[in-house]
């Protein structure tokens, strides 16, 4: 037996590996799982309290079933909607606010083509007119 490992008491070693590459391959393995499950490592910048209630948020079941929800009713998806996805010709963005879609949509309303609104862009456009416009889309 090597003197250094009669020297070195601690837990028996399972792997060939150096610790450093044992850790180093259950992380790849982690990454690999999650990538999998359709996971995706999310970084924001917050304030510490926003940032300590969302991890209590997040043990609560419904949490990002409501998160869906919310979502889709502030961030609408340019993809969706061909008269806005034309309307946003000169944007990177896959996604605006909705208050953005409302002004998009107003300020460029003669751009629109009217006979190429669907029935979801429409109840988009009404629904976008209900929360910022009073039920009127000026234009």
């Amino acid at each position: 037996m090597n003197p250094r490992e009669a020297r070195r008491p601690g837990r028996p070693r399972t792997s060939p590996h150096p610790r450093r590459e044992q850790l180093r391959r259950a992380k790849r393995a982690q990454r690999e799982r999650d990538r999998r499950a359709g996971l995706v490592l999310c970084q924001l910048k917050m304030r510490a309290a926003t940032a300590a209630r969302l991890r209590a948020a997040l043990a609560v079941p419904t949490f990002e079933e409501r998160l869906d929800a919310y979502l889709a009713e502030a961030i609408v998806e340019a993809r969706k909607y061909p008269n806005l996805q034309l309307l946003m010709w000169n944007r990177a963005d896959r996604h605006l606010t909705d208050r953005d879609a409302f002004s998009l949509y107003e300020r460029n309303w003669r751009f629109v083509d009217r006979k190429r609104l669907g029935p979801q862009e429409l109840a988009l456009i009404r629904r976008l007119a209900a929360k910022y416009g009073n039920d009127v889309l000026n234009v």
